[in-house]
């Protein structure tokens, strides 16, 4: 997978970070956004963001979701409620703003296969199941999800993508 130095992360695309440095630089903790609110916004959402300048919006809460869904019907909730919810904040701002999902303990749960590339999210209890978040979420272009690295040589603080489709 290849990796991102750059601050691009934080003025566009859409983000799964786990990292908190790397939240802490685009927002302060009461800028964070549930997922509720975030899909109560689809649709209408607000001229200036929260964060970074009016550039960011930072969710929480994906995760969790994820967790008390089982196989099925979290890859269905993927596939048919976040993706869209994504798809209309990029038409909303037209990649000039970023989507981070704020996923703490992500990096243990976050897997990206070497060879492949092909990204997937392990859920914990009571499913412990894998959802392929490549395939439901940007249909299977492994080739463009970026880890990003807040420093040269420094462990992976998410994943980048800069325009799903």
């Amino acid at each position: 997978m290849r990796q991102l130095l750059d601050t691009v992360w934080q003025r566009r695309g859409t983000s799964w970070v786990w990292d908190e440095e790397a939240r802490n630089q685009v927002c302060s903790a009461s800028e964070v956004w549930s997922l509720r609110q975030f899909l109560r916004a689809v649709g209408d959402w607000p001229e200036d963001l929260p964060s970074n300048g009016s550039n960011t919006l930072v969710v929480a809460g994906l995760d969790g979701s994820l967790d008390l869904l089982g196989p099925p019907d979290a890859e269905s909730w993927l596939g048919d409620t976040i993706k869209p919810a994504i798809l209309s904040f990029q038409d909303e701002y037209g990649g000039d703003a970023a989507l981070v999902f704020w996923l703490p303990g992500g990096n243990t749960r976050i897997k990206a296969q070497a060879v492949t590339d092909e990204v997937s999210w392990l859920c914990h209890t009571p499913h412990r199941h894998q959802i392929d978040l490549g395939r439901i979420l940007w249909g299977q272009a492994n080739e463009y999800p970026q880890e990003i690295l807040l420093r040269d040589g420094g462990k992976a603080a998410g994943l980048f993508h800069l325009r799903i489709t």
